[in-house]
């Protein structure tokens, strides 16, 4: 293994962070109702991860630090690229929503299951994942949870820093931030420069991405905050080539799929004028997005190989109205969020050239062949919403909230309604159109506090997803015309997905330690599967799935000397199909692919003085069916890290880690290829990074 060195500069480490040190009934979260609450007073299982814990981590994929919240999971696909379990298997699907200091980073209707990479998480001001559906405060994907990535406060004094860091396999990266603040507020600038070789064939990334925050008080109850965020990715996708086992063990840096690419851009501009009172605030914050795509995509090629380039804009607006008043603490926020989106997609046939078979089969060159999709399409959003608290005693406090969501996607084809065919495949075009989705969801919950230092919590919600664009107007590649007609026309009448959840949990400290533990009873109805129409044949995509998951996370912090302490995130889970007959079969009592029922984070922290930091972390992500049919495992894995800073001086410090201490193979993901052959993609091996950073 070659060794590795690192140049930084950056906040100097010293002590226990904010994320080791404090107890669960100090904290705070601005997630689960978007106006900071104590977070004993929230009836939501919301998790965080300190904006301390992710500087002195130095995450080099948001993987090494969203495990630290007792039931979230992120595995890597490709660089920075993800997919995501949160109350649900590990997915690619619309069920979760990101935001930006509470803004959708996307637009609903234009979903990126990658939606992390568009957005600076290593020198961010912290993560917060409420977990499970808040459609009620936050409207459609909401159903596994929602990732809200806050943006890092201007310094109150001027402040520079840097930091450089190099690794294994071509890894570089290097964190520029400076920022001051004066009379009536502050800034702060942000940028990342990261690149890789990539540690398989053909997989180097090449990112940059900034954040710029400006804040500005007007008197002394006015404020302004604007946010500038932005990401240029540039990255071969193969990455995540799942391998035939006999590569998967001797050879895993073979690629599969070294055509596949990924180049992504993405803009964030926002303002939020806040005028708060000593019993009222208002708020307005007008944003707007941009975001672009160009993908040859490596899950797709071997089924239906295309050259896509995505496009949307949006033009939102986000405002409320919060009013307290004095009897029974009582809370009433009012709001509405808009969303105007217009997008497009580009699809091109892909002709591939291959060497070899079934599911060790290479793709090694391509050229472009026909246009298969050319539309346009504007999603519009019109939500207002209503959440209010009461206390009817010191102990208890209740919340009640209600969404209405008015959804419609405005389609325009370039090509007329009928069928696109290229060789033997057949592409179903529909004609110009409108779809419409409208949803209230309510929520409920209340909080008591058994006494000063334990805290119970009860709450229902209700979630839905709306059909994204791709899922209503491109359906997939069709043998036959009658098959592709059949496929375009059901897509269309694709309704919302609906979910609902039970939960209950209790939080609280005993002898110095904290625990925070919930169980809950999520169920999925109208998921969207693909079924063959017993009247035509034709397989069609319809909303006919009903799934089930029930769990129970457990997150507890103890300090077990004055200088080491010891934090724990487990989550035990049961994802099961209750009613899902698709083209494949009938899967009615089988536990989804891609579902682990344990999963667990541990992490023993020494802080022998306030310069020196060391960390050793335990992941373990437990065994999961490969199919729906339930007839091949993975059995799992478990993977030790190590982490340390020491602060040279109060200007200067050293960094590093190594990932996979243990250089154990295992796999980020696993499943059955379409001829039922396993095929694993294998993780990380063992790899060094070292740094310096300073600050002034």
């Amino acid at each position: 293994m070659r060794a590795l060195v690192a140049l930084s500069c950056a906040c100097a480490i010293g002590g226990v962070s904010a994320a080791e040190g404090e107890t669960i009934l100090e904290q705070v979260t601005v997630t689960g109702t978007r106006e900071k609450e104590r977070l004993v007073e929230t009836p939501a299982s919301v998790g965080a991860v300190k904006a301390e814990a992710i500087a002195a981590d130095k995450p080099a994929h948001p993987a090494q630090v969203m495990g630290q919240i007792p039931g979230a999971a992120v595995a890597v696909t490709n660089g920075e690229g993800h997919t995501t379990s949160i109350r649900q298997p590990f997915t690619t699907s619309p069920v979760y929503l990101f935001l930006e200091d509470g803004i959708p980073s996307r637009s609903p209707g234009f979903f990126n299951h990658n939606a992390l990479y568009e957005i600076n998480v290593p020198q961010a001001g912290g993560i917060e994942v409420n977990r499970g559906p808040s459609s009620a405060l936050y409207g459609s994907d909401a159903i596994g949870g929602v990732v809200n990535v806050l943006t890092r406060v201007p310094p109150t004094k001027p402040e520079l820093g840097a930091s450089v860091e190099i690794g294994e396999h071509g890894w570089r990266r290097a964190l520029l931030s400076g920022g001051s603040g004066y009379a009536n507020g502050g800034f702060r600038a942000d940028l990342n420069l990261s690149a890789t070789d990539g540690w398989r064939d053909d997989t180097a990334y090449d990112r940059k991405s900034g954040t710029l925050r400006w804040d500005h008080f007007i008197g002394d109850n006015t404020s302004l905050k604007t946010v500038l965020g932005f990401s240029e990715i540039d990255q071969d996708t193969g990455a995540n080539s799942p391998l035939v086992r006999e590569d998967y063990k001797h050879d895993p840096t073979r690629n599969y799929l070294p055509i596949a690419f990924r180049k992504v851009s993405a803009l964030r501009l926002s303002t939020s004028l806040e005028h708060e009172t000593a019993d009222s605030l208002l708020s307005i914050t007008p944003y707007v997005r941009d975001n672009s795509m160009d993908l040859l995509a490596s899950f797709a090629l071997r089924f239906d190989p295309s050259l896509a380039e995505t496009r949307n804009q949006s033009y939102g607006l986000m405002a409320k109205w919060r009013q307290d008043f004095a009897p029974m603490r009582a809370r009433l926020i009012a709001g509405i969020d808009l969303d105007m989106s217009p997008g497009s997609r580009r699809e091109n046939r892909v002709n591939a050239t291959t060497r070899g078979s079934g599911a060790s089969q290479e793709f090694i060159d391509y050229t472009v062949g026909a246009r298969i999709y050319d539309y346009d399409v504007e999603y519009r959003g019109i939500s207002p919403y209503l959440h209010g608290e009461i206390s009817p005693t010191d102990r208890l406090r209740l919340t009640a909230g209600l969404r209405y969501d008015d959804m419609r996607y405005a389609f325009r084809n370039d090509f007329a309604a009928g069928v696109v065919q290229v060789g033997s495949s057949f592409y179903g075009q529909v004609a110009d159109s409108t779809v419409n989705f409208r949803r209230a969801t309510p929520k409920l919950g209340a909080t008591y506090a058994l006494d000063r230092d334990t805290h119970l919590f009860a709450s229902y919600n209700q979630g839905f997803r709306a059909p994204s664009e791709s899922q209503l107007f491109r359906p997939s590649r069709a043998t036959s015309r009658a098959s592709a007609l059949a496929l375009a026309q059901s897509a269309l009448e694709l309704e919302a997905i609906r979910a609902e959840q039970f939960e209950l949990g209790i939080r609280g400290v005993v002898a110095g330690v904290s625990y925070d533990l919930v169980a809950y009873d999520l169920t999925k109805h109208d998921d969207i599967v693909s079924q063959r129409d017993p009247e035509t044949t034709q397989t069609i995509t319809t909303n006919a799935g009903k799934t089930r998951h029930r769990g129970v996370e457990l997150g507890v912090g103890a300090p077990l000397h004055r200088t080491v302490r010891l934090d724990v995130s487990m989550s035990y889970a049961w994802h099961e199909f209750e009613d899902w007959e698709t083209s494949q079969g009938d899967f009615g009592g089988n536990e989804q692919a891609s579902a682990p029922r344990f999963m667990s984070n541990t992490r023993l922290t020494w802080t022998p003085t306030t310069a020196v930091r060391a960390q050793v972390e335990w992941s373990r992500i437990g065994s999961y069916w490969l199919d729906d049919a339930n007839t091949v495992k993975y059995g799992g894995h478990n993977l030790f890290n190590l982490r340390g800073n020491y602060a040279l001086n109060p200007t200067w410090s050293l960094f590093g880690s190594i990932q996979n201490l243990t250089d154990k193979r295992y796999a980020e993901s696993a499943q059955l290829s379409t001829r039922s052959t396993p095929v694993y993609s294998p993780g990380l091996p063992r790899a060094v990074i070292a740094g310096v950073e300073a600050k002034w």
